[in-house]
């Protein structure tokens, strides 16, 4: 499918735990597509985090194919799956994993330094993604003088600063309270809306997962069921944020 921008194809992981195969993923094929929004569901240890580490080229399949925007990730060597994950994929955690000494500002900026971006541009890119993101007004404020649903927002701008084609989220809301968390995905939907960005989010909350296009569902490391959402729930503050 030419508009796939991650295509995967009968992906197996196993892991080795002492004398123990351990089957995370058994066979899982799965495209989508530029653009979408996309929730993957299931209960703890139906493979989830493995199937993000493994489109984030953080980690690889032991057997199957991926392609992401048509390149095979197989073929790769470490550098290159370096240069992929830092200027394809933007990565939001639950746990924000933010710098705590650090303002928000410098958060952002980080990827940017390690990419070698002169300090003039990476000013101004970050100060573009905490715009992005309604932060502007708090860029110079320590983790520890943000709210959680702020802190996650700055996390966000972390991940849009090198201009990404995707945002793998992971349980982006799974620290936050309900108005937070309706802030967060705000933000998602409307890179999504906006910018065109892919976003593909893991979640275990129903509710959350209803704000995207499409919900797949794992189970014991097999996709067994790919719903569209008919209506989208469109978060509280999109507009505002």
């Amino acid at each position: 499918m030419a508009s796939s921008v991650i295509e995967l194809q009968d992906i197996t992981k196993v892991y080795q735990m002492g004398q123990v195969k351990v089957h995370a993923l058994r066979g899982v094929s799965l495209e989508v597509e530029r653009g979408e929004m996309l929730a993957v569901m299931g209960p703890s240890g139906s493979g989830k985090s493995t199937l993000m580490n493994i489109i984030g080229c953080l980690d690889q399949p032991s057997s199957g194919t991926y392609l992401l925007e048509g390149k095979d990730v197989g073929r790769l060597n470490d550098d290159q799956l370096a240069a992929i994950r830092n200027r394809k994929i933007g990565f939001v955690f639950q746990t924000f994993n933010l710098l705590a000494r650090t303002s928000a500002f410098e958060n952002v900026m980080l990827p940017l330094i390690y990419a070698g971006v002169g300090r003039a541009e990476r000013r101004e890119r970050a100060r573009r993604a905490l715009e992005v993101v309604g932060l502007v007004d708090r860029m110079e404020h320590a983790p520890t003088e943000l709210s959680g649903g702020e802190q996650q927002r700055v996390a966000i701008a972390r991940a849009l600063v090198n201009d990404p084609a995707i945002i793998l989220a992971d349980e982006p809301t799974g620290n936050l309270d309900s108005k937070s968390g309706a802030e967060v995905m705000a933000v998602l939907q409307r890179l999504n809306r906006e910018r065109g960005l892919t976003v593909v989010l893991v979640t275990h909350d129903p509710t959350i997962a209803r704000h995207t296009q499409r919900i797949v569902h794992l189970h014991d490391g097999r996709i067994t069921r790919n719903e569209m959402v008919a209506e989208p729930l469109l978060a509280a503050g999109g507009e505002g944020v």
